[in-house]
């Protein structure tokens, strides 16, 4: 059943936002062209959404388009966060946090939700459906909401961890497998960009996607459909328990720096190599979760 069209035209306003964000926080060049399918893959929302926030930013001076050419980032746009942004971020990740410590009940009411966290009915739709696209809540049939338990317990992240181990190196063994020149440097300034300070500044949803995007592409560099679906869905699922493991913000120079490794012998098509590090990124993951999985049981 497709989403209705009052609820997508609800989640435009946010989308604009979080569209806006991710311009800035990843210094997208001016002139760059962004599709709607792009983007839409990566906030799991419809094409149709994409194209009306591509509408609105184009109106703010962020965007410009051309009917031939589509949609491309104006040449003087200012990108910089917004507030509403910030406030956005915020009220998603305390969401988060409440579910993990047991201080949302499973079934909810969108009246409960907005007077808890004091939401217009639009902030909250587009809250919904972003809780929604990635996986951890759910409409019930008839009325109100429910929490998923899919991943909300420390054995399930583990076991999501060694399904990665399983099929992200093999990815780079795929015999179709190619990260054209471009996609490598948008990677390697990301995580420099890490080892410069920004692993201390960024807010953890965006430190997260940024992670997500170096595997993704690897997956996606596969030339195998199924690899990236696989991992889409895992890490769509696995966000919630990375969100509270991030207050140890020194790690994600390791990882950076073991991204950028990786990167190197890509560049050097040593693939089989490149395969051996990414296992061992992977284990280092899998200890740094139990160490947090540890540490939290403590708290």
């Amino acid at each position: 059943m497709s989403t209705p069209k009052r609820i997508r035209q609800a989640v435009v306003p946010e989308l604009v936002q979080r569209i806006h964000r991710y311009l800035h926080d990843e210094n997208v060049a001016p002139e760059t062209h962004i599709t709607a399918q792009e983007l839409a893959s990566k906030f799991s929302a419809s094409r149709w959404t994409v194209s009306k926030a591509f509408e609105r930013l184009a109106e703010l001076g962020i965007m410009t388009h051309q009917k031939e050419a589509g949609y491309r980032v104006a040449h003087h746009a200012v990108l910089q966060p917004a507030n509403s942004v910030a406030s956005a971020s915020a009220v998603y990740l305390r969401m988060a946090e409440d579910r993990l410590n047991g201080d949302l009940p499973e079934h909810v009411t969108e009246v409960y939700l907005r007077k808890r966290y004091q939401l217009t009915p639009a902030n909250l739709n587009a809250l919904l459906h972003r809780v929604a696209s990635e996986g951890w809540i759910q409409r019930r049939a008839g009325y109100g909401w429910t929490f998923t338990a899919t991943l909300d317990t420390p054995e399930a992240l583990e076991q999501i961890y060694r399904l990665r181990l399983a099929i992200e190196p093999a990815a780079l063994l795929e015999p179709n497998f190619h990260m054209p020149a471009d996609e490598i440097r948008r990677l390697r300034r990301m995580n420099e960009e890490i080892l410069t300070g920004h692993a201390q500044t960024l807010a953890p949803d965006v430190l997260y996607e940024r992670g997500v995007a170096f595997h993704e592409s690897i997956a996606k560099a596969s030339g195998n459909p199924f690899i990236l679906d696989a991992l889409r869905r895992i890490n769509s699922l696995r966000r919630l328990l990375i969100y509270r493991s991030m207050g140890r913000r020194d790690r994600f120079h390791g990882q950076s720096q073991g991204h950028l490794h990786i990167l190197d012998l890509i560049e050097k098509s040593d693939f089989v190599a490149a395969a051996t590090a990414l296992k061992q990124h992977i284990q280092g993951a899998i200890l740094d979760a139990r160490a947090d999985v540890a540490a939290l049981s403590k708290a």
